[in-house]
């Protein structure tokens, strides 16, 4: 796998808390990542630790194939909590601050424009609105053309025509330059109208990753069912016209109607499966995450 993230036991211990325990986090390259978790579950803490601005407690990160972190984490752009800018400054001498460090400051103007800032003038940076800001943190960490961004709740606190305008930013970049995504937020739906993968962090536990395909699966209609013989299960429900299923581990999720799961049951016993758990799911995205998050 292509991956431009890949964490192994990654663990952040403060004096009186384990933020981060043992997560091995995956983010293939091109990839929307969203990870998702309620505030205090771990998010920021690890994408600190992913950038360089906390060091683990145990655990390794690789970036980009294993190169070495230092100038990997040259190739990443980063947005984390509030966008660090300075207040007495225009956008434009914002960037040029930003640029002695990063690069690029030939396109500075150009990406000002980029998010929506290239008619601000001299107006000061601390007399923005919130979403300007979010627009201008987010130019800065496109200086010096990052491959990969981490955007910690990048649309919290935005009204919904800020939100739109930061979405709308991901996708283009995303689409039209390749460029890969982490974000993390709480904010379900929207996270929901651009991830192509999530990670999902509670109590510091990465406790599931799943392409935005299987979950789209999960949430729709079906039955899940628990075997002790998940491959015996399988050819039982394939051989009797059930081919549109999932299995992980030894719990299989198969898209059908709640009408079958009487028929599905007597197959699987009938077939030598014992089956410890037959639910019927019908759950929504929202409903999904909060199941897995234990609410």
């Amino acid at each position: 796998m292509d991956y431009v993230i890949e964490t192994s036991g990654l663990t952040k211990r403060f004096p009186t808390k384990l933020a981060v325990d043992h997560i091995d986090m995956h983010v293939r390259r091109g990839e929307i990542y969203g990870l998702i978790g309620k505030n205090g579950a771990g998010k920021t803490t690890a994408m600190k630790m992913i950038l360089g601005i906390l060091t683990p407690t145990d655990g390794t990160i690789s970036l980009f194939g294993g190169e070495d972190l230092a100038t990997a984490r040259r190739r990443i752009g980063s947005l984390i909590e509030a966008p660090g800018i300075y207040k007495n400054c225009s956008a434009r001498e914002n960037m040029k601050r930003f640029a002695l460090l990063a690069g690029g400051e030939d396109k500075i103007d150009e990406l000002l424009a980029f998010v929506g800032l290239g008619d601000v003038g001299t107006r000061k940076a601390g007399t923005f609105s919130l979403g300007m800001k979010q627009r201008l943190g987010i130019a800065i960490a496109l200086l010096g053309d990052p491959e990969l961004l981490i955007l910690d709740e990048p649309i919290n606190g935005l009204d919904p025509a800020g939100i739109k305008e930061i979405r709308d930013m991901i996708l283009t970049l995303n689409h039209e330059k390749g460029v890969t995504f982490l974000i993390s937020s709480h904010l379900l739906d929207e996270l929901g109208k651009i991830a192509t993968s999530y990670g999902i962090i509670n109590n510091g536990h990465l406790i599931d990753e799943a392409s935005a395909e299987e979950i789209t699966r999960q949430c729709t209609q079906g039955i899940r069912i628990a075997v002790d013989a998940p491959e015996k299960a399988e050819a039982i429900l394939t051989a009797h016209g059930f081919g549109t299923y999932s299995v992980k581990g030894n719990v299989l999720l198969l898209q059908a109607d709640s009408a079958c799961s009487a028929e599905v049951n007597e197959l699987l016993v009938t077939g030598g499966v014992k089956v410890s758990e037959l639910t019927v799911q019908n759950n929504d995205f929202e409903d999904y995450f909060i199941q897995r998050l234990g609410n």
